[in-house]
């Protein structure tokens, strides 16, 4: 499922832009896309938090841009958790990202 409510604002582009980024409010919710396990979080050089679940066959979301966690490592989650809110900017919006081990592949073929 998709985990924010918007418009993609910027699409997978191989090399490019390894995800999707959905515009919406700052503060709007993020959600698990699937069921699964928090594997990490971490923070980009920023900063930022950034949110990974892995889920059956191996494959893994990445939720980047996104503030006020809800979820720790290790966490079970389930198909539309809440797991965060997404971090104000201009403009606010959710990078997402659907890996099936460590290559990217579209999300769009997904959600």
């Amino acid at each position: 499922m998709r985990p924010a409510s918007g418009n993609i604002i910027r699409s997978y582009r191989k090399g490019d832009n390894e995800g999707i980024d959905i515009g919406t409010a700052a503060g709007a919710p993020v959600v698990a896309a699937d069921d699964g396990t928090v594997a990490a979080v971490t923070k980009d050089t920023n900063g930022v938090p950034i949110v990974v679940i892995k889920h059956m066959d191996g494959l893994l979301t990445v939720y980047t841009n996104v503030d006020g966690l809800a979820v720790k490592k290790g966490d079970r989650v389930t198909r539309g958790q809440k797991i965060a809110k997404v971090r104000a900017g201009t403009p606010s919006f959710l990078h997402f990202e659907v890996r099936k081990g460590l290559e990217s592949v579209d999300p769009d073929d997904y959600i």
